[in-house]
């Protein structure tokens, strides 16, 4: 299992009780019921835990798979600095 994809099912489990079965890559943001609050809470939540620097400009995704991909980009983006 990739560590993305753990952070985002113990982040949904813990704010919205959501059961981390549903929270598959393959699964929307809307009907997991994530809002742009909460894609930007869970933005906050990958930045801390995996020490990524969010841009003003990332892409709004549709899907957990594509959340997990932006913030891939991110790991992988150099720092300035």
């Amino acid at each position: 299992m990739n560590e993305e994809l753990e952070i985002v099912r113990s982040f949904l489990k813990g704010r919205l009780n959501i059961d981390p079965a549903r929270i598959t890559v393959e699964a929307t943001l809307a009907e997991l019921d994530i809002d742009s609050l909460m894609l930007l809470e869970l933005f906050f939540e990958f930045e801390e835990r995996l020490d990524v620097n969010l841009s003003q400009n990332l892409p709004t995704p549709k899907t957990i798979g594509q959340l997990i991909e932006i913030v891939k980009g991110l790991k992988r983006a150099p720092t300035a600095g």
